[in-house]
């Protein structure tokens, strides 16, 4: 499992790590993976990509690891992808801006087509949302997710006022918050990661922004929403595929497993790490289908892949991860389920 623990994204890394023992412990209950005990290596995913992927790359080689999977930015996907090639699979459990399709890679996250694209849909047509600047850390998803923002602007007759872009983990926030006061936006489009999102949100609230201005994220999980406070995540809404505050039987049944094994101290459960849980088990139908774990036949058993989980029902088609995304607003320290998307 490689998950951010340092970095803009390590305040949710102990909760993607505590996550995977449990799926580990699930899938060890069942009978494991082809008879296998499951075992869990966790990687630091907050390193830089380079480095993680010459961590990797010596565990590959050294007959240590199967698989690889876990909750980390593009930029890392990209610098794992040609070490895992043809050698063992990778499923990829983040959000992410679309178009991955090569082999041995098996995306469960969200795609801004899914999650993006109808929630600035529902903000327009619920709150009179139309005008919108971006912000972005400076990196492969939020680039690459802003492209697909521009064609849905056209597609909602939405207008993108403006956009500002950070250095991941060292942007200067107040100055982003100040293009955003200079503009005549409705919302802003938060593609921050991690702690950034953080203290974008404290500098929008301290400038009373909060008052006339929505925001709307597709990355804003429970920790986040912990650190950045109550007072600085008013009017601020959320598009992903589970949020630990669903109350379907499925989603409740992990959060009691979760506490059982974890005791009720553990890290917050939230959206990114229960991403991790849904890679394992992606990698788990998707291995018990195939009878192998050769990356080639995973390929071929990929399309038509479905199983059930916390999220529901999650079927793979042409590549993509089909599955309920829900738009939800905060509400002190949670998060409301607002619609099903």
């Amino acid at each position: 499992m490689v998950v951010p623990l340092q970095g803009p994204a390590g305040l949710f890394g102990p909760s993607c790590e505590a996550i995977g023992e449990l799926a580990a412990h699930d899938i060890n209950n069942a009978g494991g993976i082809l008879g296998r005990e499951a075992v869990i290596h966790v990687v630091d995913g907050g390193d830089h990509p380079e480095v993680i992927a010459a961590e990797v790359n010596r565990l590959v080689s050294a007959g240590a690891i199967d698989a690889v999977s876990g909750w980390h930015i593009s930029s890392v996907r990209h610098a794992l992808a040609p070490v895992v090639a043809g050698r063992i699979p990778y499923s990829y459990t983040s959000l992410y801006e679309g178009g991955e399709t090569r082999s041995g890679i098996y995306c469960c996250g969200e795609t801004p087509r899914q999650q993006i694209a109808p929630a600035l849909k529902w903000l327009r047509d619920n709150v009179g949302a139309r005008r919108w600047i971006v912000v972005g850390d400076d990196y492969v998803w939020p680039h690459g997710s802003l492209g697909a923002v521009r064609a849905y602007a056209r597609e909602l007759d939405l207008r993108i006022v403006g956009e500002s872009f950070v250095d991941l983990g060292r942007g200067n926030m107040n100055r982003v918050v100040d293009s955003v006061a200079a503009s005549d936006c409705d919302g802003v489009l938060m593609l921050l990661v991690g702690q950034d999102a953080v203290d974008f949100n404290r500098a929008f609230a301290r400038r009373g922004l909060d008052e006339r201005i929505l925001r709307f994220s597709p990355l804003m999980e429970e920790n986040m929403l912990l650190a950045s406070g109550p007072r600085a995540t008013r009017n601020l809404f959320v598009a992903a595929a589970y949020f630990r505050s669903l109350v379907d039987a499925d989603a409740l049944d992990l959060v009691g497993r979760y506490v059982a094994l974890h005791g009720a101290t553990a890290p917050p459960l939230n959206n990114a790490a229960e991403s991790c849980y849904e890679g394992i088990q992606t990698l788990a139908h998707l291995i018990h289908r195939a009878g192998t774990t050769s990356p080639d036949a995973l390929d071929i058993a990929f399309d038509g892949v479905a199983y059930d989980g916390p999220r529901g029902t999650v079927e793979f088609r042409n590549r993509v991860a089909r599955q309920r995304i829900h738009l939800a607003v905060a509400n002190g320290l949670d998060f409301e389920v607002v619609a099903t998307l």
